[in-house]
């Protein structure tokens, strides 16, 4: 036979073993409706005894789950919850006594009072419309509310009821403008004399303002908001100040998103989000003085580097700059058990600074407690938000706080004296804590942490003061414990890589047995042998370790073709011991590894869990050290995996997206083929909250989003490109990938396509939608990175 035919022979054989490689999973399979899977327990929380576990569970596989509980006494019977009793269920929402053995609440407006040695519900007020926010005061006879924009105080003893504040939306002016005219006042008076039971209920309605009011006399202050927005009203412990935020909205363009599938047969535009580099809305806190009778600011222009510009400032020599007060968003504030001292969390709108700073409510001034700055942006477990103050308080003492902060590098939890100022760190190392909680006696934390491992997570329970860590839970994987209200149980829902979510008991004990609860795996799901992929690291060319999951074929199946997996959000952790919340990304991986792909699952620079570092290494240059751990993964799988240099493919959804269209157009000698799912192609186009922090504002900072865009790139496209977007996506709008199509024609660009989906959202939902998507990508993979 002639050698070069027996050549070609081999190799066509070879390829035909390639493509005939089977796997049990197919597109059709793991893109279903998810109920195939089995029904896993959500929404874990104890009922107010700490006798039941409620969850929610669907085993009947009905359109959506029910609610189920358990009693701790009995963990392997499950009862389902009928509506009729879910109604009658005490909420998670609401207030203890220090005793913790009374709760007041509110359900559907009606304010209750709970007792939990008798077991017994009181209905305390129901007024014409809807009380929020109840908390017991410092004397616990009384109870705060929130009723139409104004704070009272409901007094258990005689029942009284006490109006603390006068606020009113719009001016003054409005207020008048209000008033009727003497012609419509006489209108009004005919309807009332002619029509009995109109007359009854405006005689009911003035009864009940007048039983709201009964404090307020005719020329008592008021305080009107103009065009501003009253946001968190609270009443201190000691019923001295009301303290609340005035939010004035911005008039910023918001964009419209068609709907070209509506019900109705028309083309309708859905309301969608403004640019970044748009219009913000401003904040302003405020302080009721009750005694005063008056309201006054919470003033914040004296609070330490309030006028310091950013760092990227230099690479503008150009332009002037001018060291001017920050905008700010004031949190809070947070008062002690005896309403005698309070805290605010302040952060600068450009979100480099936050402050914690003690509140004088007398006069409004503030006094810093502790600065955190970084010329990237604050953020990190535990630590909040523009509108959030994350995780603060009070120790019992009055005196000391507790919160957290990435001082460290990594997100820890801190006691501050406000006396003293002394600071002390509780925990410490190159590990993060999550959702730390007193204990009822306030002697100890209750705390979640990253120690064991970056990717797992363990509850663990903690002297007040710092000290030695009890490691609470023993389960490899991710333990996300409810704790009973009494302290004694912990309600564990727990997954493994492998192994989607179940419930677990386990008393709050080192040594105690974590007992299954639920067992919600299907007989179809468990027919298949799904992967354990291994947990890696890799050296990036700066000399870090990138974290990864990394899904092996068997030696036989191995066709030398890998695939780089991107995950989205940016700010996540996929690379983990439990289960993803890209489950079909994951089965997509089994399939993949089944048909002989070696797949790579990175957790890039800008990924959660591994500190402040690791979260800003992507600042003001995405597509650049995340970008650069996706090639430094696929140099990693050539020398470590005996992967073809030829045969490499990317891709991902949202972020994923994006990284994979920078992949596609900046490293062309790396990769042969990508599937950008819903991508972000242009960062001028995506939202303020997320992308400032990054890449601060476009017209302050156009340097960061062009070496950030792929749109400005696309020059350098050569492999074969599938773009998939769903055409209603009102968070990175379909125009996103439109205007990259353009830019793709124009450039005479070739081996591309772009998939639409008419009816889908940011995040698909219909199983069909699903399916074909993955069926192009598999269909990518295999005809480009297989011949």
């Amino acid at each position: 036979m002639n050698k070069k035919y027996f050549l070609y022979i081999l190799a066509f054989l070879s390829l035909q073993a390639t493509y005939a490689q089977t796997s049990d999973l197919t597109v059709e399979k793991i893109m279903q409706d998810p109920t195939w899977m089995g029904t896993f327990p959500s929404n874990v929380q104890w009922g107010p005894n700490s006798e039941y576990i409620y969850f929610s569970y669907n085993p009947e596989k009905n359109p959506a789950d029910s609610l189920y509980r358990v009693s701790r006494k009995t963990p392997t019977q499950l009862e389902k919850v009928s509506w009729q009793d879910e109604q009658k269920l005490i909420p998670q929402q609401g207030d203890f006594n220090r005793a913790r053995n009374k709760k007041v609440y509110t359900r559907e407006g009606v304010l209750y009072l709970y007792d939990l040695r008798k077991e017994k519900e009181e209905k305390l007020l129901e007024l014409s419309e809807s009380l929020s926010s109840p908390q017991f005061l410092n004397d616990e006879d009384k109870i705060s509310f929130i009723l139409d924009n104004n704070a009272y105080v409901y007094n258990l003893d005689t029942g009284t009821l006490n109006k603390l504040t006068n606020i009113r939306t719009g001016s003054q002016k409005e207020q008048k403008d209000r008033e009727l005219s003497a012609q419509d006042q006489w209108l009004q008076d005919e309807n009332l004399q002619l029509l009995e039971e109109v007359r009854k209920r405006k005689e009911n309605e003035d009864a009940q303002k007048a039983y709201r009011d009964m404090t307020a006399s005719p020329e008592a202050f008021a305080f009107y908001t103009g065009d501003r927005h009253l946001r968190n009203l609270q009443v201190s412990p000691n019923a001295e100040y009301v303290t609340f935020q005035l939010i004035t909205t911005a008039d910023a363009k918001d964009t419209d998103v068609p709907d070209y599938t509506h019900l109705s047969g028309y083309t309708v535009n859905l309301p969608a989000r403004s640019k970044v580099g748009s219009a913000q809305a401003t904040m302003e806190a405020m302080v009721y003085n009750l005694e005063k009778d008056t309201v006054y600011k919470v003033e914040t222009e004296n609070l330490p580097g309030i006028k310091n510009l950013p760092d990227y400032v230099k690479d503008y020599p150009d332009k002037e700059w001018k060291e001017e007060v920050r905008e700010v968003y004031p949190n809070g504030p947070w008062f002690s058990a005896n309403g005698e001292k309070a805290i605010m969390v302040i952060r600068s709108r450009d979100n480099k600074d936050r402050w914690i700073a003690q509140l004088d409510p007398e006069t409004g001034n503030l006094k810093s407690l502790d600065r955190q700055r970084d010329e990237a942006w604050i953020a990190g477990p535990g630590i909040g938000y523009s509108w959030s103050g994350g995780d603060i308080g009070w120790l019992p003492d009055n005196k000391t706080i507790y919160f957290q902060s990435e001082e460290t590098g990594y997100s820890h939890l801190y006691l501050l004296n406000v006396e003293s100022g002394k600071k002390t760190q509780l925990t410490s190392g190159d590990f993060e804590v999550f959702d730390p909680m007193l204990s009822n006696d306030g002697k100890s934390w209750y705390l979640t942490t990253s120690e064991v491992d970056a990717g797992q997570r363990h509850f663990y329970k903690m002297p007040v003061r710092g000290g030695k860590m009890q490691q609470l839970t023993s389960l490899t994987g991710n333990n996300e414990v409810a704790l009973s209200p009494d302290e004694k149980y912990m309600a564990i829902r727990y997954s493994y890589t492998n192994k989607p979510w179940e419930l677990y008991l386990k008393k709050t004990s080192a040594s105690a047995e974590a007992k299954q609860v639920t067992t919600g795996q299907s007989q179809e799901f468990q027919k298949y042998d799904w992967r354990d992929p291994e947990l890696v690291k890799f050296e990036a060319r700066d000399g870090a370790m990138v974290p990864a999951r990394l899904y092996k074929p068997s030696a036989t199946a191995n066709n030398g073709a890998a695939v780089v997996f991107v995950h989205g959000a940016g700010y996540l952790q996929n690379a983990h011991s439990w289960w993803s919340s890209y489950f079909r990304e994951y089965m997509f991986h089994n399939l993949l590894a089944d048909l002989g792909y070696t797949v790579l699952d990175i957790d890039y620079r800008g990924s959660a869990g591994y500190g402040r570092d690791w979260r800003t290494g992507i600042y003001r240059h995405m597509g650049g050290k995340d970008l650069g751990d996706q090639v430094d993964g696929v140099k990693y799988l050539i020398a470590e995996h005996g992967v073809n240099p030829e045969k490499v493919g990317i891709y991902g959804g949202s972020y994923g997206g994006f990284i994979t269209l920078m992949a596609m157009f900046t490293e062309p000698d790396t990769f042969e083929a990508g599937a950008a799912l819903r991508s972000v192609t242009d960062w001028a186009h995506y939202n303020h909250g997320y992308t400032s922090n990054i890449l601060n504002e476009p017209v302050n900072d156009p340097i960061a989003y062009k070496r950030s865009s792929p749109i400005y790139f696309a020059e350098g496209f050569e492999g074969n490109l599938l773009i998939a977007h769903g055409m209603i996506d009102i968070n990175v709008h379909f125009q996103d990938v439109v205007r990259l199509a353009q830019r793709l024609i124009e450039l005479k660009k070739e081996n591309w396509e772009m998939a639409v989906y008419p009816v889908e959202d940011h995040g698909f939902t219909q199983p069909s939608s699903w399916t074909d998507e993955y069926r192009r990508i598999l269909k990518l993979f295999n005809e480009t990175l297989l011949d």
